[in-house]
């Protein structure tokens, strides 16, 4: 692909992007976050590439299912799905609010919208049978041991803090709004979508589709939109400016190139932490070798911090993932 072609991206935010380890996760510490966030990123948006925007929501779902534990005998609980769908919603608008201005003070284009998405997952999906993704508080050994009495819930030790709810973490099968964000991107739309892995939904026999208790991660969602809207680059920003083999040693390596062979090695050797990297690496291997059956134009995996972005982008820093 010629290097003043159009392309298109999907950029997905990391956690760190939208609330930093020991925050209390206050509305303005989160603005400021994203106000860092959308500043380093200003380049990158007014490029005139086609650009989709997703992020996480975990310390958001995580505040709104204490919010409504909290509030139980006053005012009925919210179930998962619609968590889901209100943090789609809230966080959606402070980043295409806080975008919008950054690129308005940049004299760039702006025009930027949020689709709170459906992600269809199969309901025999045997993550449903092990359910593996921790959500909301910590719980005494007691109140675990009720609250599996009570709701059903599944409950692990994690962390040797306490007792935490887990659910089923599904792959994502297909994006329900995937047609209507590749017209609005043709459109010239700079859109938020997928946040936080999506609205886990499955098909029913009759085609309706219903919400199930679930958590779809963010890194394999963004990877399924980027297929389904035929991306050419897959950006994931996290909280560390390479991929590192043996990450969990004293001397990690970084890596700057790799192929979808050496990533599934290295993936397979348990370089990679679980539950950070390592669905990352699987994201990107899988938005590689999906995007490979239906065409020969070339594709990337870019990984680094938000701040090298630009860096990354131009090939002095980050990892970059290929066929």
């Amino acid at each position: 692909m010629a290097d003043n072609e159009t392309k298109t991206f999907v950029v997905a935010l990391g956690g760190n992007c939208i609330l930093r380890a020991k925050q209390t996760g206050t509305v303005e510490e989160q603005y400021g976050n994203l106000q860092r966030t959308a500043e380093q990123l200003v380049g990158l948006l007014s490029s005139g590439n086609r650009i989709v925007i997703t992020h996480g929501n975990g310390p958001q779902v995580g505040n709104l299912l204490l919010t409504s534990e909290i509030a139980e005998s006053m005012v009925p609980p919210l179930p998962l799905d619609i968590c889901g769908a209100a943090t789609e919603g809230f966080m959606g608008y402070m980043i295409q609010n806080t975008l919008a201005n950054c690129l308005r003070q940049a004299g760039a284009p702006h025009n930027i919208t949020t689709v709170v998405s459906q992600v269809i997952v199969n309901g025999n999906d045997p993550a449903f049978d092990h359910p593996s993704k921790p959500i909301g508080r910590f719980y005494d050994e007691s109140e675990a041991e009720r609250l599996r009495q009570e709701k059903g819930w599944h409950m692990i030790e994690d962390s040797a803090r306490g007792y935490r709810r887990v659910v089923a973490s599904p792959m994502p099968v297909n994006i329900q709004q995937a047609r209507i964000i590749k017209s609005m991107l043709d459109a010239g739309e700079i859109v938020v979508a997928v946040g936080g892995g999506g609205i886990p939904v499955v098909r029913e026999q009759n085609r309706n589709l219903r919400g199930v208790e679930a958590v779809i991660d963010k890194d394999y969602a963004s990877a399924r939109l980027a297929i389904e809207i035929d991306a050419d680059v897959l950006f994931i920003l996290t909280a560390v400016e390479y991929v590192y083999r043996d990450f969990v040693t004293a001397r990690p390596e970084p890596l700057t190139d790799l192929v979808v062979a050496e990533a599934r090695k290295l993936l397979r050797e348990g370089h990679f932490g679980r539950g950070s990297m390592e669905p990352k690496i699987g994201a990107a291997i899988m938005f590689l070798e999906e995007t490979a059956q239906n065409s020969s134009r070339e594709r990337e995996v870019i990984i680094t911090l938000p701040e090298t972005a630009l860096r990354a982008l131009e090939g002095k820093t980050g990892t970059r993932i290929t066929r």
